[in-house]
Formats: C-alpha cells, sequence, structure tokens
C-alpha cells in the first residue's frame, strides 16, 4: 500500500535502507531532469512488466 512520505524519510530510506528511487516521468522529461541513480519506470501499459523486471522486491521503493 502506497505511503506519502516527505524528503527526511526519503533521505533515510535512501541513505540507510538502499531504497530504490522509481521515476515516472514519461522520457523526454526523464531524459531533460532526473533524479541522480534513480530507475525510469515510465507509466505505460507495460509498468508492471518493467517495474517487475527492474525493480528488486526485497528493497524498498520510492514512486516519483
Amino acid at each position: 500500500m502506497p505511503t506519502l512520505i516527505g524528503r527526511d524519510e526519503t533521505r533515510h530510506l535512501v541513505d540507510e535502507e538502499d531504497a530504490q528511487v522509481v521515476e515516472v516521468l514519461g522520457r523526454p522529461e526523464y531524459e531533460w531532469a532526473h533524479l541522480a541513480g534513480a530507475i525510469h519506470v515510465p507509466l505505460d501499459p507495460h509498468f508492471r512488466d518493467l517495474s517487475r523486471d527492474r525493480l528488486d522486491p526485497n528493497q524498498p521503493v520510492i514512486v516519483y
């Protein structure tokens, strides 16, 4: 279940728990400006397949 978190919790999850940061922007927006180290999984019909293939289910996931 998704949970809204703020900057401090995001930093903690990334720094202390190796959270995966996922950006769901379209390709042009992602290429123009994305968070360093973010994984690009655009919201499209293949989102479920792409996320399953690219994310570690044992690590926290932060979606932006």
